[in-house]
C-alpha cells in the first residue's frame, strides 16, 4: 500500500526540488497533489517533466507500485509511452515483477470511488490515454459542484435549534445494513457452529457521553514539512474542542498495527479533497498509545489528526457505555466475515503487526460543529468491518447542506 508521506511520493526526482513551492500554494499532502490538473500545474509553472513525474507518480501511487517511481522518472519517458511498453520491456528495462506489470497495465484506477448515486458524475466514454483529471479529482470537483449547487438554491432560516439528528432522520441506507436513527452496522452472519454474533446498541450514543471526553493530540494533520509528532506533550482537552468550529469524521482504530484498521484508515484518507470540500476534519482516534505504533501508522496510512482516548471513552460510547471486546477466536476464526475482511485488506498488500491490544472493536462517528450532535454513528460488529465510504460521504453532503441551512441571515 502506498505511503501518504509527501517525501516519498515526489521520491528522488524532479518534484523534490519542487517541494517549497508546493507548500507554499497549499498542495502539501498526497491526496491533494493528486487532484492537481493542468490549469493547476501552469500555475505554479510546472515543466512539462515536472507534469509527466507528477502523472506517472499518481498512477503508481493508485495501484501501490511506488518503488518503481524513481526508475520510471529517469527514463525519460511519459506515462502513455509507458503504458505502450510490452511485458518484456517493463521487465527487462525497470525489473518489475509479473504481477506488478499486470496491475501497472490495468488501467482501471485501482482506488476507485465509492460515492453514492446521489452524488455520482455521469457515465464517461474511457479513453487509452489515462487522463490527469482521475477518479479523485473528479469525485472532488463534483462534489464542489453540487455543494455550491445546493447551497445557493436554500432559503436560509435561523433554525439552529434544530438538530442534526431530526435533520437526518429521513436518511436511507441501502438493503443490508442496520439503520436505526443514526446508527448502523454491517448484517450480523451466522457463525461456525453455536457461536453467535454479540449484540450491539442500536440508539446513536447521547452527546453527553462523548463532548467532556478527555483527550490528547499526539499528531497534527499531515503537510508537508510539519514535525513528524508533537514535539511537546500536549495537555489533554475536552473532545468537543475538536469540532466546535468544523464538523469531523472520527476514526476509533481498534489497533493501529492492526491490517485491517489500516486498510480501512487508508482509503478513507485517500479521498481527503472530497472531505475538504465539504469541510469535515478527519482524525483518527487510539486507546493505546505505543509511540513506535503510531509512528508506523501516521503519515504512512493515516494524514489526518491522530488522538489519544485513554479512557476509551468513545469506544465505550460505541458500545452503549461497555467496551464491545472479542476473543480471537469466536471474533475471527470461526467468523467468515472477519476472515473476508482480512483477505480485503490482505488483497491492498498492507503490512501488519500484532503489537498492543486487539480485542476492543472500534468504529466511526460523524460529528457536526459545535454542539449540533452526532450525525451518524457506525459500529464494527466483526473485526475489520468499514463504515461504508458512500454512506460516509453521503452523510457528510447532508450535513454540510443543512449546516448551511441552519445557519442565520447574513
Amino acid at each position: 500500500m502506498a505511503s501518504f508521506s509527501v517525501e516519498e511520493f515526489v521520491g528522488n526526482g524532479v518534484l523534490k526540488g519542487l517541494l517549497p513551492k508546493l507548500l507554499e500554494e497549499g498542495w502539501d499532502d498526497v491526496p491533494t497533489l493528486k487532484i492537481m490538473n493542468s490549469e493547476d500545474m501552469n500555475a505554479i509553472n510546472m515543466t512539462q517533466e515536472q507534469k509527466d513525474a507528477l502523472e506517472i507518480r499518481s498512477y503508481l501511487h493508485e495501484r501501490s507500485l511506488m518503488q518503481y517511481g524513481d526508475k520510471f522518472e529517469s527514463s525519460g519517458k511519459s506515462l502513455p509511452e509507458l503504458l505502450s511498453l510490452s511485458s518484456g520491456d517493463l521487465s527487462s528495462q525497470f525489473g518489475m515483477k509479473r504481477g506488478h506489470i499486470a496491475r501497472f497495465m490495468d488501467r482501471t484506477s485501482a482506488c476507485a470511488d465509492t460515492l453514492p448515486k446521489s452524488n455520482a458524475p455521469p457515465s464517461t466514454k474511457l479513453t487509452s490515454r489515462p487522463s490527469r483529471n482521475n477518479s479523485i479529482y473528479k469525485s472532488y470537483d463534483f462534489v464542489s459542484q453540487k455543494i455550491q449547487s445546493r447551497t445557493k438554491s436554500i432559503i436560509r432560516s435561523n433554525t439552529s435549534e434544530k438538530s442534526l439528528e431530526q435533520s437526518l432522520a429521513d436518511f436511507k441506507i441501502k438493503d443490508g445494513y442496520t439503520f436505526k436513527g443514526i446508527v448502523a452496522a454491517e448484517p450480523a452472519e451466522s457463525r461456525c457452529g453455536c457461536i453467535k454474533a454479540p449484540p450491539i446498541v442500536d440508539k446513536v450514543a447521547p452527546y453527553s457521553a462523548i463532548e467532556n471526553i478527555s483527550v490528547q493530540k499526539l499528531t497534527p494533520e499531515y503537510k508537508v514539512g510539519v514535525e513528524s509528532l508533537v514535539k511537546s506533550k500536549a495537555p489533554p482537552m475536552k473532545a468537543s474542542e475538536l469540532w466546535r468550529e468544523k464538523p469531523a469524521v472520527l476514526v476509533c482504530i481498534r489497533r493501529p498495527g492492526c491490517i485491517m484498521c489500516r486498510a480501512e484508515a487508508h482509503q478513507l484518507y485517500a479521498k481527503k479533497p472530497i472531505f475538504d470540500a465539504l469541510g469535515v476534519q478527519l482524525i483518527a482516534v487510539l486507546h493505546e498509545n505505543i509511540d513506535s505504533e503510531v509512528k508506523d501508522f501516521w503519515p504512512r496510512y493515516w494524514g489526518g489528526a491522530v488522538i489519544f482516548d485513554r479512557g476509551m471513552g468513545f469506544f465505550k460510547a460505541l458500545g452503549g457505555g461497555e467496551l464491545l471486546k472479542e476473543k480471537f477466536l469466536s471474533g475471527f476464526i470461526f467468523n467468515p466475515r472477519a476472515i473476508a475482511n482480512y483477505r480485503r485488506a490482505k488483497a491492498m498488500g498492507i503490512k501488519q503487526n500484532f503489537k498492543g491490544e486487539g480485542e476492543i472493536k472500534g468504529g466511526l462517528f460523524i460529528m457536526g460543529n459545535g454542539k449540533s450532535g452526532i450525525a451518524y454513528q457506525f459500529i464494527e460488529r466483526n473485526f475489520g468491518d468499514w463504515a461504508p465510504l458512500a454512506e460516509v460521504i453521503e452523510i457528510c453532503t447532508k450535513l454540510q447542506v443543512n449546516l448551511v441551512d441552519f445557519s442565520p441571515l447574513c
